[in-house]
Protein backbone atom coordinates (compact mmCIF):
# COMPACT_ATOMS: atom_id res chain seq x y z
CA UNK A 1 0.00 0.00 0.00
CA UNK A 2 1.16 3.62 -0.84
CA UNK A 3 0.05 6.84 0.83
CA UNK A 4 -1.06 9.59 -1.52
CA UNK A 5 -2.37 13.06 -1.10
CA UNK A 6 -4.13 15.65 -2.69
CA UNK A 7 -4.11 19.01 -1.79
CA UNK A 8 -7.26 20.75 -1.97
CA UNK A 9 -6.34 24.22 -0.66
CA UNK A 10 -6.24 27.81 -1.99
CA UNK A 11 -3.14 29.28 -3.15
CA UNK A 12 -1.80 33.14 -2.49
CA UNK A 13 -3.82 34.16 -5.97
CA UNK A 14 -1.33 36.08 -7.91
CA UNK A 15 1.43 35.90 -5.51
CA UNK A 16 4.07 33.35 -6.35
CA UNK A 17 6.36 33.39 -3.32
CA UNK A 18 3.58 33.24 -0.49
CA UNK A 19 2.31 30.40 -2.26
CA UNK A 20 5.35 28.82 -2.52
CA UNK A 21 5.77 29.40 0.89
CA UNK A 22 2.42 27.52 1.45
CA UNK A 23 3.04 24.64 -0.52
CA UNK A 24 6.41 24.31 1.22
CA UNK A 25 4.56 24.35 4.66
CA UNK A 26 1.86 21.86 3.31
CA UNK A 27 4.24 19.73 1.54
CA UNK A 28 6.01 19.38 4.98
CA UNK A 29 2.81 18.78 7.03
CA UNK A 30 1.20 15.95 4.98
CA UNK A 31 4.67 14.06 4.44
CA UNK A 32 4.75 14.29 7.96
CA UNK A 33 0.83 12.22 8.28
CA UNK A 34 3.34 9.46 5.95
CA UNK A 35 2.34 10.38 2.26
CA UNK A 36 4.65 9.87 -0.77
CA UNK A 37 2.92 11.59 -3.05
CA UNK A 38 1.66 14.85 -3.11
CA UNK A 39 -0.56 16.36 -5.58
CA UNK A 40 -1.78 20.12 -6.06
CA UNK A 41 -4.20 21.16 -8.68
CA UNK A 42 -4.08 23.20 -11.44
CA UNK A 43 -2.42 25.92 -11.80
CA UNK A 44 -1.54 26.36 -8.33
CA UNK A 45 1.31 28.83 -8.48
CA UNK A 46 0.16 31.46 -8.51
CA UNK A 47 -3.57 30.43 -9.01
CA UNK A 48 -5.92 29.37 -11.83
CA UNK A 49 -7.22 32.52 -13.17
CA UNK A 50 -10.83 31.97 -12.70
CA UNK A 51 -11.87 35.73 -13.80
CA UNK A 52 -11.84 34.50 -17.99
CA UNK A 53 -15.10 32.73 -16.92
CA UNK A 54 -16.62 36.03 -15.73
CA UNK A 55 -15.26 39.24 -17.83
CA UNK A 56 -16.38 40.49 -20.74
CA UNK A 57 -14.57 39.69 -24.00
CA UNK A 58 -13.83 42.81 -25.25
CA UNK A 59 -15.74 44.65 -22.65
CA UNK A 60 -13.04 44.68 -20.16
CA UNK A 61 -10.21 44.96 -21.76
CA UNK A 62 -8.78 47.22 -19.04
CA UNK A 63 -8.88 44.44 -16.19
CA UNK A 64 -7.90 41.20 -18.60
CA UNK A 65 -4.97 43.25 -19.18
CA UNK A 66 -3.97 44.23 -15.31
CA UNK A 67 -4.31 40.37 -14.37
CA UNK A 68 -2.88 38.98 -17.21
CA UNK A 69 0.21 41.34 -16.26
CA UNK A 70 -0.24 40.18 -12.54
CA UNK A 71 -0.22 37.05 -14.06
CA UNK A 72 2.41 37.27 -15.88
CA UNK A 73 5.09 38.19 -13.18
CA UNK A 74 4.15 35.82 -10.77
CA UNK A 75 4.48 32.76 -13.32
CA UNK A 76 7.38 30.36 -13.25
CA UNK A 77 10.39 30.31 -14.87
CA UNK A 78 12.09 26.85 -14.39
CA UNK A 79 15.16 28.40 -15.66
CA UNK A 80 15.22 30.49 -12.25
CA UNK A 81 15.36 29.54 -8.36
CA UNK A 82 11.65 29.95 -8.24
CA UNK A 83 10.68 26.27 -6.82
CA UNK A 84 14.03 25.62 -5.09
CA UNK A 85 12.00 25.53 -1.31
CA UNK A 86 9.81 23.14 -3.23
CA UNK A 87 12.74 21.48 -4.24
CA UNK A 88 14.53 21.39 -1.19
CA UNK A 89 11.19 20.31 0.53
CA UNK A 90 10.83 17.16 -1.63
CA UNK A 91 14.37 15.72 -1.00
CA UNK A 92 14.23 16.55 2.85
CA UNK A 93 11.30 14.30 2.80
CA UNK A 94 12.42 12.50 -0.04
CA UNK A 95 8.66 12.78 -1.52
CA UNK A 96 7.39 12.81 -4.73
CA UNK A 97 5.37 16.23 -6.04
CA UNK A 98 3.12 17.00 -8.47
CA UNK A 99 2.22 20.63 -9.32
CA UNK A 100 0.38 22.55 -11.13
CA UNK A 101 1.57 26.03 -12.13
CA UNK A 102 1.63 28.88 -14.31
CA UNK A 103 4.68 28.61 -16.29
CA UNK A 104 6.27 31.81 -18.43
CA UNK A 105 8.45 30.53 -20.93
CA UNK A 106 11.91 30.80 -20.95
CA UNK A 107 12.30 30.83 -24.75
CA UNK A 108 11.07 32.88 -27.63
CA UNK A 109 9.33 35.65 -26.40
CA UNK A 110 9.80 35.45 -23.07
CA UNK A 111 6.46 36.38 -22.95
CA UNK A 112 3.95 33.48 -23.09
CA UNK A 113 2.10 32.02 -20.20
CA UNK A 114 1.67 28.10 -20.06
CA UNK A 115 -0.60 25.99 -17.93
CA UNK A 116 2.39 23.72 -16.76
CA UNK A 117 2.44 20.59 -14.61
CA UNK A 118 5.74 19.41 -13.04
CA UNK A 119 6.86 16.73 -11.16
CA UNK A 120 9.19 16.08 -8.34
CA UNK A 121 11.30 13.43 -7.97
CA UNK A 122 12.95 12.33 -3.95
CA UNK A 123 16.20 13.61 -4.91
CA UNK A 124 14.46 17.31 -5.36
CA UNK A 125 14.85 17.13 -9.21
CA UNK A 126 11.95 18.21 -12.25
CA UNK A 127 11.68 14.92 -14.17
CA UNK A 128 9.06 15.69 -16.14
CA UNK A 129 7.15 19.18 -17.20
CA UNK A 130 4.23 19.08 -19.45
CA UNK A 131 2.40 21.61 -20.45
CA UNK A 132 -1.61 21.49 -21.53
CA UNK A 133 -1.88 20.37 -24.95
CA UNK A 134 -4.87 22.43 -25.80
CA UNK A 135 -6.22 25.48 -23.36
CA UNK A 136 -9.84 25.31 -22.97
CA UNK A 137 -12.15 28.16 -24.15
CA UNK A 138 -11.53 31.41 -22.98
CA UNK A 139 -8.58 29.76 -21.33
CA UNK A 140 -6.37 30.66 -24.90
CA UNK A 141 -6.36 34.71 -23.79
CA UNK A 142 -4.30 33.81 -21.14
CA UNK A 143 -2.36 30.33 -22.22
CA UNK A 144 -0.09 29.29 -24.80
CA UNK A 145 -0.80 25.70 -26.25
CA UNK A 146 1.49 22.74 -24.97
CA UNK A 147 3.26 20.41 -26.97
CA UNK A 148 4.07 16.42 -26.53
CA UNK A 149 7.31 16.65 -24.60
CA UNK A 150 5.75 15.84 -21.25
CA UNK A 151 3.33 13.10 -21.91
CA UNK A 152 5.39 10.76 -20.12
CA UNK A 153 4.92 8.50 -17.44
CA UNK A 154 7.40 8.27 -14.46
CA UNK A 155 8.95 5.48 -12.34
CA UNK A 156 8.64 6.80 -8.81
CA UNK A 157 9.00 5.11 -5.25
CA UNK A 158 4.90 5.05 -5.67
CA UNK A 159 4.56 3.87 -9.00
CA UNK A 160 4.41 4.83 -12.56
CA UNK A 161 2.76 8.33 -12.89
CA UNK A 162 1.78 10.67 -15.34
CA UNK A 163 -0.83 13.25 -15.40
CA UNK A 164 -3.12 15.63 -18.28
CA UNK A 165 -4.68 18.76 -17.16
CA UNK A 166 -8.23 18.88 -16.59
CA UNK A 167 -10.14 19.12 -20.03
CA UNK A 168 -7.28 17.57 -22.14
CA UNK A 169 -8.67 14.06 -19.83
CA UNK A 170 -11.37 14.17 -22.59
CA UNK A 171 -8.60 13.65 -25.39
CA UNK A 172 -8.97 9.90 -25.90
CA UNK A 173 -5.41 10.16 -27.77
CA UNK A 174 -3.97 11.76 -25.24
CA UNK A 175 -5.10 9.15 -22.24
CA UNK A 176 -3.79 6.65 -24.95
CA UNK A 177 -0.14 8.31 -25.20
CA UNK A 178 -0.31 7.53 -21.09
CA UNK A 179 -2.22 4.11 -20.98
CA UNK A 180 0.50 2.56 -23.27
CA UNK A 181 3.51 3.61 -21.34
CA UNK A 182 2.25 1.16 -18.24
CA UNK A 183 0.91 3.84 -16.28
CA UNK A 184 0.04 2.78 -12.95
CA UNK A 185 -1.26 6.13 -10.81
CA UNK A 186 -3.32 8.50 -13.34
CA UNK A 187 -2.82 12.39 -12.19
CA UNK A 188 -5.75 14.75 -13.36
CA UNK A 189 -5.26 18.23 -11.82
CA UNK A 190 -8.31 20.29 -12.76
CA UNK A 191 -10.78 23.42 -12.17
CA UNK A 192 -13.81 21.29 -12.95
CA UNK A 193 -15.94 19.46 -10.67
CA UNK A 194 -19.46 17.45 -10.58
CA UNK A 195 -21.15 14.39 -11.34
CA UNK A 196 -20.23 14.45 -15.19
CA UNK A 197 -16.69 15.45 -14.88
CA UNK A 198 -17.06 12.50 -11.67
CA UNK A 199 -18.01 10.34 -14.47
CA UNK A 200 -14.96 10.61 -16.61
CA UNK A 201 -12.78 9.78 -13.70
CA UNK A 202 -14.74 7.06 -13.21
CA UNK A 203 -14.47 5.81 -17.43
CA UNK A 204 -10.94 6.52 -17.27
CA UNK A 205 -9.77 4.37 -14.17
CA UNK A 206 -12.00 1.75 -15.84
CA UNK A 207 -10.54 2.33 -19.23
CA UNK A 208 -6.97 2.46 -18.40
CA UNK A 209 -7.03 0.24 -15.74
CA UNK A 210 -5.35 2.67 -13.59
CA UNK A 211 -5.71 4.47 -10.50
CA UNK A 212 -7.13 8.03 -10.81
CA UNK A 213 -6.74 11.41 -8.63
CA UNK A 214 -8.56 13.85 -9.41
CA UNK A 215 -7.09 17.13 -7.24
CA UNK A 216 -9.22 19.76 -7.93
CA UNK A 217 -9.03 24.17 -7.28
CA UNK A 218 -10.78 25.09 -3.92
CA UNK A 219 -11.36 28.61 -4.36
CA UNK A 220 -13.38 31.32 -1.91
CA UNK A 221 -13.82 35.02 -3.10
CA UNK A 222 -11.90 35.90 0.13
CA UNK A 223 -8.73 33.95 -1.69
CA UNK A 224 -8.97 36.80 -3.83
CA UNK A 225 -6.52 39.81 -3.16
CA UNK A 226 -7.42 42.63 -1.62
CA UNK A 227 -6.85 45.10 -4.24
CA UNK A 228 -8.51 42.44 -7.11
CA UNK A 229 -10.10 45.35 -9.58
CA UNK A 230 -13.91 45.91 -9.78
CA UNK A 231 -14.20 42.66 -7.50
CA UNK A 232 -18.15 43.43 -6.58
CA UNK A 233 -18.85 43.22 -9.91
CA UNK A 234 -17.33 40.27 -11.05
CA UNK A 235 -17.89 38.38 -8.00
CA UNK A 236 -20.76 39.79 -5.70
CA UNK A 237 -19.86 40.15 -2.45
CA UNK A 238 -22.72 37.21 -1.91
CA UNK A 239 -20.72 34.92 -3.21
CA UNK A 240 -18.64 32.55 -1.38
CA UNK A 241 -16.88 29.83 -3.60
CA UNK A 242 -15.86 30.71 -6.84
CA UNK A 243 -15.17 27.15 -7.60
CA UNK A 244 -16.08 24.00 -5.08
CA UNK A 245 -12.94 21.89 -5.51
CA UNK A 246 -13.98 18.19 -6.05
CA UNK A 247 -11.40 16.41 -5.48
CA UNK A 248 -11.36 12.22 -5.27
CA UNK A 249 -9.47 9.22 -6.12
CA UNK A 250 -10.71 6.43 -7.77
CA UNK A 251 -9.51 2.59 -8.18
CA UNK A 252 -8.69 0.81 -11.52
CA UNK A 253 -12.39 -0.67 -10.89
CA UNK A 254 -13.80 2.59 -11.06
CA UNK A 255 -14.89 2.73 -7.25
CA UNK A 256 -14.79 6.08 -5.66
CA UNK A 257 -12.62 5.25 -2.61
CA UNK A 258 -12.19 8.77 -1.52
CA UNK A 259 -14.23 12.32 -1.97
CA UNK A 260 -15.08 13.91 -3.86
CA UNK A 261 -14.39 16.76 -1.78
CA UNK A 262 -16.30 19.95 -2.51
CA UNK A 263 -16.89 23.74 -0.75
CA UNK A 264 -14.17 22.47 1.38
CA UNK A 265 -10.60 23.10 2.20
CA UNK A 266 -8.67 20.18 2.90
CA UNK A 267 -6.54 17.11 2.18
CA UNK A 268 -7.50 13.71 0.44
CA UNK A 269 -5.19 11.50 2.21
CA UNK A 270 -5.52 7.52 1.39
CA UNK A 271 -3.56 4.42 1.05
CA UNK A 272 -4.00 2.73 -2.60
CA UNK A 273 -2.87 -0.65 -3.49
CA UNK A 274 -0.82 0.07 -6.43
CA UNK A 275 -0.17 -3.70 -7.83
CA UNK A 276 -4.70 -3.08 -8.68
CA UNK A 277 -3.50 -1.00 -11.89
CA UNK A 278 -1.51 -4.23 -13.26
CA UNK A 279 -3.62 -7.34 -11.88
CA UNK A 280 -6.93 -5.38 -13.10
CA UNK A 281 -5.53 -5.61 -16.89
CA UNK A 282 -6.03 -9.55 -17.22
CA UNK A 283 -9.88 -8.84 -19.03
CA UNK A 284 -8.87 -5.65 -20.24
CA UNK A 285 -5.68 -3.90 -21.35
CA UNK A 286 -6.13 -1.36 -24.31
CA UNK A 287 -2.68 -1.05 -24.63
CA UNK A 288 -1.57 -4.55 -24.84
CA UNK A 289 -3.75 -7.38 -25.62
CA UNK A 290 -6.97 -5.83 -26.24
CA UNK A 291 -5.44 -3.27 -28.69
CA UNK A 292 -5.18 -4.44 -32.12
CA UNK A 293 -2.11 -3.14 -33.28
CA UNK A 294 -2.72 -4.60 -36.79
CA UNK A 295 -5.46 -2.51 -37.07
CA UNK A 296 -4.73 0.87 -35.02
CA UNK A 297 -1.51 2.49 -34.51
CA UNK A 298 -0.72 5.96 -32.97
CA UNK A 299 2.12 7.89 -33.97
CA UNK A 300 3.19 10.67 -30.74
CA UNK A 301 5.75 13.33 -31.36
CA UNK A 302 7.34 14.37 -28.20
CA UNK A 303 9.69 17.38 -29.43
CA UNK A 304 9.72 20.52 -28.02
CA UNK A 305 7.62 22.95 -30.78
CA UNK A 306 9.19 25.59 -31.45
CA UNK A 307 8.32 28.50 -33.86
CA UNK A 308 12.09 29.53 -34.75
CA UNK A 309 15.65 27.39 -34.96
CA UNK A 310 18.65 29.60 -35.26
CA UNK A 311 22.09 27.90 -37.17
CA UNK A 312 25.66 29.07 -36.37
CA UNK A 313 26.79 30.66 -39.36
CA UNK A 314 30.12 28.86 -38.98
Amino acid sequence: MKKIALIQQAPYVLDKERTIKKAVKIINSVAEQGAELIVFPEAFIPGYPAWIWRLKPGGDWGISEALHARLLKNSIDLTSDDLKPMLEAAKKKSITIVCGINERDNANSQSTIYNAVITINTQGQIVNHHRKLMPTNPERMVWGFGDGHGLNVIDTPVGRIGNLICWENYMPLARYALYAQGIEIYIAPTYDSGEAWTGTMQHIAREGKCWVLSCGVALERKDLPEDFPDIDRIYPVDEEWINPGGSLVISPSGEIVAGPLSKEKGNVIVDIDVDLASSSKRALDVAGHYSRPDIFKLEIDKSRQSSVFFKNDS
